[in-house]
């Protein structure tokens, strides 16, 4: 799971299985990303990242840094399997411009420091072709500093937060490019819900408690910006420690204030739980409850605050294996062909690596080779791409406001998880307006 849209593994809706075959026309139809045409690039890229067109069919090489070890292991593997699937699509299917896809990976470990490392090599030394990012904001951001100085387009899918977009580098050289959601924009269509609501019926109070984490903070800021706009009043908004021992004191004084709308920054499901658990000893139920992170964790979620108290909660997020697009059903199941398990296996951190080569492959295509300076160009060009996890439109700073955003809610007493944001879109149940009171 990524810091900055936390997943777990297990809480993917299941859907039955497509035919196989859908995969193999994954590149050829809906993706629009290879070509088995006899054109081609050489593969001799020199430190600016630019190559030229020379007929060659050496393999175009992407490089990336990855968390294959350390705090960011598990993501950074998925990410990995995501990369891999993706290039054997566009090997399966001619290659990119003829030539076919070789993905090299450095392990990072989950270090700063050594991804700075990773990607000196991958440029200076290696001269990949083109480049992939890596795992989370933490990593993405000094990574991207030195794609612009060597000259790559740095295309990811895991590092939304907006620091990311706000480094010098990128104000400078505009080369970053995430093909996700901006993590600030993941309770958009919430606030949008509420907006919909007659004046009469939009709550009147709201509270704003956030851990202090870079990635679980700018969604919250942003949806409390858009209440207040509404005429939604504040009555709490404060940072604290990202720590269990520091969670009890927020929550009473949340609770002490009563909001009609809780809106959590939190990082995990400890304190989602906490906050939870404050509010039943206060005899407080909030109508509406969203959280950043935690009531994604399925299983886990429901077994630390108890099936009848996660009934109501909410929560953001940016894809899921039953996502109603067919490149991402048809991705859904050729990873499960390749690696096992079921669809609900299937977590994000696939879906985020696999838009990111497909995203790249339509402007290589586009571009007519992996000159990376005309890669920067189109991209900003105001295209609009298409992925596994929706449409990709990038702003002037490397942002794809045009992701596709969900929001999640515990129902059915607590025992199913379903997208109930946006209204009306398909796969959306009706949201339960009024969050059912703590049961135990």
């Amino acid at each position: 799971m990524r810091p900055d849209l936390p997943l777990f593994s297990s809480n993917r809706f299941s859907r039955n299985a497509l035919a196989l075959g859908a995969a193999a026309a994954l590149c050829a139809g809906v993706l629009a990303a290879c070509s088995s045409g006899s054109s081609s690039t050489n593969n001799n890229s020199s430190s600016s990242g630019n190559t030229s067109n020379s007929g060659s069919g050496k393999p175009i090489v992407v490089g990336a840094s990855l968390s294959l070890t350390g705090d960011f292991s598990a993501d950074g593997q998925a990410f990995q399997r995501g990369y891999n699937l993706w290039a054997s699509d566009v090997n399966k299917n001619g290659g990119l411009l003829g030539r076919k896809v070789e993905i090299k990976v450095l392990n990072d470990a989950s270090s700063p420091t050594q991804v700075v490392t990773n990607y000196q090599t991958l440029f200076a030394s290696d001269h990949v072709d083109l480049a992939f990012g890596p795992f989370s904001s933490l990593l993405t951001g000094p990574s991207s500093a030195v794609a612009a100085r060597y000259g790559y387009a740095f295309v990811e899918g895991a590092g939304g937060a907006p620091a990311v977009f706000n480094t010098p580098s990128n104000q400078a050289d505009h080369n970053v490019f995430d093909v996700s959601l901006p993590i600030k924009d993941e309770m958009v269509p919430f606030v949008n819900w509420i907006q919909s609501l007659p004046a009469g019926q939009r709550p009147k109070t709201a509270a704003y408690p956030m851990a202090n984490d870079p990635f679980a903070d700018p969604p919250v800021q942003e949806a409390q910006s858009m209440l207040q706009a509404l005429g939604v009043k504040t009555v709490y908004s404060n940072i604290f420690p990202a720590e269990v021992t520091a969670y009890k004191a927020p929550a009473d004084q949340v609770a002490a204030k009563a909001p009609q709308i809780v809106v959590l920054g939190s990082t995990d499901v400890p304190t989602v739980a906490a906050f939870m658990q404050a509010f039943e000893q206060q005899h407080y139920t909030p109508k509406l409850f969203i959280a950043a992170a935690g009531p994604d964790q399925g299983a886990a979620f429901t077994s630390a605050v108890g099936k009848g108290n996660a009934a109501g909660m909410m929560v953001p997020n940016g894809w899921y294996p039953g996502f109603a697009n067919a490149q991402s059903q048809a991705m859904v199941n050729e990873y499960v062909a390749k690696y096992g398990g079921s669809p609900s296996d299937v977590n994000a951190d696939v879906a985020e690596a696999y838009a990111v080569g497909q995203v790249m492959a339509q402007a290589v295509t586009a571009t007519k080779g992996t000159d990376n300076s005309k890669i920067i160009s189109y991209l900003h060009s105001g295209v609009t791409l298409s992925s596994v996890q929706g449409p990709v439109k990038f702003d002037s700073l490397g942002e794809n406001h045009a992701a596709a955003a969900f929001t999640f809610q515990w129902q059915d007493g607590g025992k199913a998880f379903n997208q109930v944001l946006p209204t009306g879109d398909t796969g959306s149940k009706t949201i339960i307006a009024t969050k059912p009171a703590w049961t135990s």
